[in-house]
């Protein structure tokens, strides 16, 4: 295998077919969805569209290209895999709204069958916040202090499923923060950051402990590995290792700190929102006692005699 490089990075591209067919089965339902609301009329907005691609370019990169060439070389490869499958792809696809453009342009039967799926009492769980927050702060614990990691790097199976699980419990939790689609789990937006600055210490401590620890992780694998024929270019696992967990460190605090200016944006917008709604209240409230004031000043007519 070739030396690692950001050229490599970005040129090793594998043609696996399951990340292949979703992304192109997402984009394409997708771009669907926005022409069949432009072509009656209907305006999507452009953002939306943008983060769909966004999101959906993320995952595929980092599943088909050097990330995924590399990913069980290099545990720094496979760690920054980690946190655009359970952060930039999640985040991204939730910000693109996908369920109310289903909602807006399925048929009459598709579109209640996606409501049952929505008011089900399976989605109302899994999108409840605590457990998605729980999921989201453990996982990555139970992935790399069990045998789980060392059965990723043993099995193609295994390892293709810890990409699915990522992306899965990054969307139960960010989906229902972000608040753009009508999710059963949505909450207020004080609550919303207090759940987003909740996870940062999570990750810096996870990315601390693995980069202060001597025990390696995989290390069956990664030194099995250098003794391979082209694999001579390796870096010493610890090494390797520690940067890891600085990129988990560093990674997750960046990503979060983004998701913390979305939320708040959507927050301020939220609050103007109410305010231009308040406003418009008071407004016809004011309009109508000043109707009910000038009626009652106009004088009535004389009695007939």
């Amino acid at each position: 295998m070739e030396r690692l490089s950001w050229a490599t990075l970005f040129t090793q591209w594998e043609l696996a077919p399951l990340p292949l067919v979703v992304t192109v089965w997402a984009v394409g339902l997708y771009a669907l969805g926005v022409h069949t609301l432009r072509r009656r009329g209907d305006r999507w907005p452009v953002g939306r569209s943008i983060a769909w691609g966004i999101g959906m370019a993320a995952f595929y990169l980092a599943t088909s290209s050097g990330f995924a060439a590399y990913d069980t070389t290099l545990l720094s490869v496979h760690m920054g895999q980690h946190m655009v499958l359970s952060m930039v792809v999640p985040l991204s696809l939730a910000l693109g709204a996908p369920v109310t453009l289903a909602l807006r342009t399925l048929p009459k039967r598709p579109r209640g069958w996606l409501l049952v799926v929505l008011h089900s009492r399976v989605a109302k769980v899994l999108s409840f916040p605590p457990l998605a927050f729980l999921l989201y702060v453990l996982s990555p614990w139970a992935l790399y202090f069990t045998h789980w990691y060392d059965a990723s790097l043993a099995h193609p199976y295994v390892h293709e499923m810890m990409h699915v699980h990522l992306v899965v419990v990054g969307t139960l939790f960010f989906w229902p923060i972000v608040g753009v689609d009508p999710l059963p789990g949505r909450v207020g937006h004080p609550f919303r950051v207090l759940l987003t600055v909740l996870t940062l210490p999570f990750h810096a401590f996870l990315g601390v402990t693995i980069l202060g620890q001597t025990t390696l992780l995989g290390g069956d694998h990664y030194l099995a590995l250098r003794h391979q024929p082209g694999y001579g270019w390796l870096p010493d696992p610890l090494a390797d290792q520690q940067l890891a967990g600085g990129i988990l460190w560093g990674a997750g605090d960046l990503v979060g700190l983004v998701f913390f200016v979305v939320l708040f944006a959507q927050w301020v917008r939220a609050s103007l929102k109410e305010a231009e709604r308040e406003d418009r209240r008071l407004d016809r409230l004011e309009a109508r006692e000043a109707l009910e004031a000038q009626r009652a000043q106009q004088p009535r007519p004389a009695p007939a005699e």
